[in-house]
């Protein structure tokens, strides 16, 4: 059978009463390994040493481990764990609570100074935020920007919507809710009752109600049995009465016979008590379910490593296209679900500005009052007291407010739909309005906006073209695989050239490799940013203007090539006719060597930071550059003078691609796509997009460790921090 690798609702109520018997112990350290495991190092002042884990990738989990079940702290913590640690080193926790029958778990950290809650999300693709008192993400694994919620820094967390809890509603819910589907009795109390598949069959079992048994078959007599063996479950959860089990499976499937013999078996399962579905495998108990959890997992992770091992000599093996293929399609359906966020939130912005004019005399009394008041130098405390007495004596200008801000100079105003008068409609709209301006200048700000996010729209649509176009790729690869497997096992054992051939491209398959060797190069300008052209010549920018003034000072040779773009707020680039300790000569640089130094310097610049698809570069000779301005101008730190004629490089795509690069050294690189692809083992390509710069750099390296057999390879030579280096500032899409 499968083996678990996600906790279920269930799991999570009878683990959170266990959790937070730690209640008061003190936080040491955070560490995250890998992108989607976070430990919690925790002092108890009677237990001791506490290690709390949180899993929210492949494996979702969240249980107190035994300190010899956790792995050596990683090397450099990345940003996540930074800002861990520095709101809840010495922190107390607080306590666990789980989320309605979500698969949701709150952790509440107190400290003098600052609380911080730290909220898992153990279903879909998981992830971790960090909130404030007020409930304001801090940070997040990752960031979520769907239709139905947003979970991003800046912002306040929102819970997803809410579950019906099958073991807490009545009897007459429970028929409601089963007689309104059309279904079988299994399937609706795994979906519609939230159950989940096992517990569905579980409560059937005991019951004894059949599980293929039509909804609209099933008498009242069966609903009611249903019903009362899942309030037994809820009510042994309540009461601590857990008796907890780790499944086991010998792995020839025979059965508990040979589970003590020579094979060893293998984890199936964890539950908090015994399960009539599982009676046929054996089991181990524990004193603590969380006991149970920490060990089912452990176990789980040392066969998924036994599992990884390959001999020296052993074939390639078979890509995971069905994992890649049904990654893109859940790429697209996500980018489904922004387009249709972008669009509710465009028809709501012009929304808000129809009704600004369909009530213009209101707000523009409300208006008008507000800035006289200003200028007659009124206090906002002070408008805000008028307006409320206004409100109180019925004037309708006053009612509308409903709030005012003098720090940001705002006046929010609830505005009905429907511009009646009366107000009892009760369906209205609250608008933020710039209280130094007049209508008009606030309905156009709001149109702007409306445009603005049509835009991305647009963005998000041609993300979804690209991401169809690299699930064809993908599936291309597929067939021809699976075309070569059956040309394989046709040819039989010949041993011509040919085989060797292909012998000697699975050498080089980097992919499939179940161990790379680490050969860490050391070069003079890796704290620059950097690539080498598809002509191998060295391109270097700079990261700061600090950075830009030693590239023209210390490192710009008369024979190398100095690029900028025309937009303001760009790296000083140079191509690079040799090393700095190197005598150069004149280079004839090709058209394409040139090109990709031009998309190097526009995709770094602010055109990538303005969303831009496209920018503008020109080069000059090094002998052009200068820091002396002309009489009566000043020139800024990280700038100059550029003088004589340049060459203009027009429609520059921003575009980089950024991957890991496995000969002759091991490495992350990034740049130009044209330089960039044939040089790494494997790269994604991206564009001016939504996602932030860490978002971004999470997501691709989760996208290009999924590629390699040998994943802890990646996580040393291109962790998400490592990556985020070759990403620029601003928002970013993978497009390819």
């Amino acid at each position: 059978m499968d083996q678990k690798r996600e906790l279920s609702s269930i799991d999570l109520g009878a683990l959170v009463t266990e959790l937070n018997r730690y209640e008061g112990a003190k936080v040491d350290k955070a560490y995250l390994y890998d992108d989607d495991l976070l430990r919690l190092k925790l002092r108890d002042f009677d237990r001791g040493r506490v290690e709390l884990m949180i899993e929210v990738g492949d494996i979702k989990r969240a249980h107190v481990a035994d300190a010899e079940h956790v792995a050596d702290a990683p090397g450099r913590p990345p940003n996540f764990a930074k800002m861990l640690r520095n709101r809840m080193s010495g922190a107390d926790f607080a306590g666990v609570e789980q989320y309605e029958f979500d698969r949701i778990l709150t952790f509440e950290f107190e400290r003098e100074d600052e609380n911080t809650t730290l909220v898992a999300e153990l279903f879909g693709q998981g992830n971790v935020a960090a909130l404030d008192e007020t409930g304001e993400v801090v940070g997040a694994l990752q960031t979520v920007r769907l239709k139905s919620r947003t979970v991003a820094p800046g912002a306040q967390y929102e819970y997803p919507a809410s579950r019906l809890n099958p073991l807490d509603v009545s009897l007459g819910g429970f028929k409601r809710h089963m007689r309104e589907s059309d279904s079988d009795v299994v399937r609706t109390l795994a979906t519609q009752l939230n159950l989940g598949g096992l517990y569905a069959e579980e409560v059937c079992t005991r019951a004894g109600v059949e599980k293929t048994l039509p909804v609209d078959e099933a008498t009242d007599d069966q609903l009611r049995a249903l019903h009362e063996a899942l309030s037994r479950i809820g009510e042994r959860l309540r009461s601590g009465d857990i008796d907890p089990r780790v499944y086991e499976e010998d792995l020839d499937g025979a059965g508990s016979e040979d589970a003590d013999g020579d094979g060893d078996p293998r984890v199936v399962d964890v539950t908090p008590f015994p399960l009539s579905e599982h009676e046929g495998l054996p089991s181990v108990g524990f004193d603590s379910f969380n006991a149970a959890v920490d060990e089912y997992f452990y176990r789980l992770e040392r066969e998924d490593g036994d599992a990884g091992e390959a001999p020296a000599d052993a074939s390639p093996s078979r890509p995971e296209f069905e994992e890649e293929i049904a990654k893109q399609e859940r790429i697209i359906e996500q980018q489904r679900g922004a387009i249709e966020g972008f669009e509710e939130q465009a028809e709501a912005e012009r929304e808000r500005a129809e009704l600004l004019y369909a009530r213009y005399d209101l707000v523009d009394e409300v208006l008008s009052t507000v800035r006289e008041a200003r200028e007659n130098e009124v206090p906002w405390d002070e408008i805000a007291e008028t307006l409320e007495a206004g409100a109180e004596r019925g004037i309708p200008a006053a009612e509308a407010v409903a709030d005012v801000d003098g720090g940001e100079g705002t006046v929010t105003v609830e505005l009905d739909r429907e511009g009646g008068e009366d107000g009892e409609s009760g369906d209205s709209v609250r608008v933020e309005l710039d209280a130094s301006t007049g209508v008009e200048v606030n309905a156009d700000r709001l149109y702007q906006e409306a445009k603005r996010i049509e835009g991305k729209k647009e963005g998000a649509m041609e993300a979804i073209e690209s991401t169809r176009r690299e699930l064809e790729a993908v599936e291309e690869r597929k067939a021809e695989w699976e075309a070569m497997e059956a040309a394989d096992d046709g040819d039989g054992d010949g041993g011509d050239s040919e085989d060797e051939d292909d012998e000697e491209e699975y050498e080089t398959d980097w992919l499939s490799r179940s161990s790379i060797p680490i050969r860490s190069p050391d070069d003079w300008y890796d704290r620059f940013r950097w690539f080498h052209t598809s002509t191998g010549y060295l391109v270097i920018g700079g990261r700061n203007a600090d950075q830009n003034e030693e590239l023209v000072k210390k490192y710009m040779g008369k024979h190398d090539r100095f690029f900028h773009t025309q937009a303001h707020g760009g790296p000083v680039t140079l191509l690079k006719a040799a090393g700095p300790s190197e005598s150069a000569d004149p280079v004839d640089f090709s058209e394409e060597t040139l090109r990709e130094a031009a998309q190097f310097a526009v995709s770094y610049s602010s055109d990538w930071k303005d969303g831009r698809g496209a920018g503008d570069a020109y080069m000059v000779e090094p002998d052009q550059v200068s820091k002396t301005p002309e009489s009566g101008e000043y020139i800024e730190k990280g700038s100059f003078v550029i003088r004589g004629d340049r060459t203009y490089f027009e429609d520059v795509p921003c575009r980089i691609a950024v991957g890991v690069q496995c000969e002759p050294v091991t490495q992350a690189i990034g740049g130009p796509p044209s330089a960039v692809v044939d040089r790494a083992a494997t790269s994604v390509t991206l564009e001016p997009g939504m996602y932030a710069q860490n978002d971004a750099a999470m997501m691709v390296y989760r996208e290009l460790k999924g590629r390699f057999a040998d994943q802890t390879f990646v996580r040393k030579v291109a962790s998400a921090d490592q990556l985020q280096e070759f990403i620029p500032a601003g928002g970013s899409d993978i497009v390819g």
